[in-house]
């Protein structure tokens, strides 16, 4: 809350001071194109089940989770239902973790059941005529990295690469789109430090290792595929995101493809309810879409050219009940889809969007928060049945159309004063 003041205490005298005029109005309607990636993402430790050691399965066994992983959605064993449901919604990119603790269970040893696994899920997604985006860090390592002390330890940047590479070796012949780490500033600070694997003054450390890694694995799959799709995703953080950029982002700039972006939550001069995010009750945290349009051009105007690509957008509820403010997963999903259109018409260079996530899954301690646009009832549902929402249909019309109907307006109004890039999204509204 402290951080909010102090933007609302720059940003409202301006306000007062000075008529604020609105942007241009641009084209609207289904601008995307053909060509626009439409995707579904996931992650292993989220979704799989059957989790080996790894430094998530120790947090999520101790005391400062609510609670335990267990089978999760059981994507281990239901990946073909997944993906063809992906498929039949018209889904063109399929986004998924491959596991380090999965695949090296010890150092040095490599789980040949467990890569066969990997490999089956690459093809499934192949054979449904989506491509693959693979993530090769989403905040898991292997118990054995976790015993040499994690991220603390300066040497763990060699034991990731080694993995990395190995990864690389056996997947880029199939062209994936490659996420290196997964929200390193999350990963660092709100999972790490956070849940105890990385002692604060160490956080240097881990950044310097991440950027490192990133670099040198970028330059690795280039080698090997061609034509490579490479990059990090940022969670984007209204009002702090330049300071954040500053530790990693700014770091890697000359090593990267496309700008990966997840965007969730807004502020707004007017609507202070993202602190909800900090206490855990993510279903009460504001999520106004047009906050979408402001985080691209944060970056279409800091990295001019460079491909965008929404990596994760999505909206919790509490248990798949509706939630407090009244927003629907499916007006979401169509808003989300019109602000991306309106940042295209007005020249940013959109290419992808991926919706978080194809099922509910394990929230990082939890599973009170929903994101899927498949329900999956873990802790009482023994059955694990994905139990389609009304944003699959949405979603689905919104891909065969490439975006919403030209006369289609949001459900929500654009915030007031929204500060997502303060001060510049307050002082250049768009509307």
């Amino acid at each position: 809350m402290t951080m909010i003041r102090r933007i609302l205490a720059v940003v409202l005298p301006i306000l007062v001071a000075v008529a604020v005029p609105a942007a241009p109005a641009s084209a609207q309607g289904p601008v995307l194109g053909d060509d626009f990636l439409w995707g579904v993402g996931s992650a292993g430790f989220q979704s799989e089940g059957s989790s080996p050691d790894s430094n998530w399965l120790r947090y999520s066994n101790s005391t400062r989770v609510h609670d335990r992983v267990g089978t999760s959605v059981d994507f281990r064993h239901r990946y073909a239902e997944d993906i063809e449901n992906a498929r039949s919604m018209g889904v063109e990119v399929y986004r998924i973790s491959i596991e380090w603790a999965r695949i090296q269970p010890s150092p040095g040893v490599w789980d040949q059941q467990e890569l066969a696994y990997y490999d089956d899920v690459i093809h499934h997604i192949l054979r449904a005529g989506m491509r693959p985006m693979i993530t090769l860090d989403h905040w898991v390592y292997p118990g054995w990295a976790a015993d040499r002390g994690g991220w603390n330890n300066p040497t763990m940047a060699a034991d990731w690469l080694a993995n990395a590479r190995a990864v690389v070796d056996r997947y880029a012949a199939y062209d994936p789109i490659w996420i290196t780490i997964n929200e390193p500033m999350v990963y660092t600070f709100l999972r790490e430090v956070n849940f105890g694997g990385l002692a604060p003054d160490n956080v240097p450390l881990m950044l310097n290792q991440l950027v490192h890694v990133h670099r040198t694995i970028y330059d690795y799959i280039h080698a090997r595929q061609p034509g490579a799709w490479v990059s990090s995703n940022s969670a984007y953080l209204p009002t702090v995101q330049p300071a954040l950029d500053a530790l990693f982002l700014d770091r890697i700039a000359d090593k990267q493809d496309f700008v990966g972006i997840d965007y969730y939550y807004s502020v707004a001069a007017t609507d202070v309810n993202t602190y909800n995010a900090a206490t855990e009750e993510y279903w009460k945290a504001s999520t106004s879409a047009d906050g979408l349009y402001y985080a691209l051009r944060y970056y279409a105007r800091k990295f001019p050219g460079t491909p965008l690509y929404i990596v994760e957008n999505g909206m919790p509820t509490k248990d798949g009940e509706p939630r407090p403010d009244g927003y629907k997963r499916e007006d979401q999903l169509r808003d989300a889809a019109y602000w991306i259109s309106r940042a295209k018409s007005d020249g940013m260079n959109v290419v992808g969007y991926n919706y978080w996530s194809i099922t509910d899954n394990y929230e990082w301690g939890s599973y009170a928060s929903r994101f899927g646009l498949y329900r999956v009832d873990v802790k009482s549902d023994p059955s694990l049945a994905r139990q389609p929402t009304e944003a699959v249909a949405a979603y689905r019309d919104i891909i065969s159309s490439a975006g919403v109907r030209s006369d289609y307006r949001p459900t929500r109004p654009a915030q007031f004063c929204s500060l997502v890039d303060a001060p510049t999204s307050c002082s250049q509204p768009v509307r």
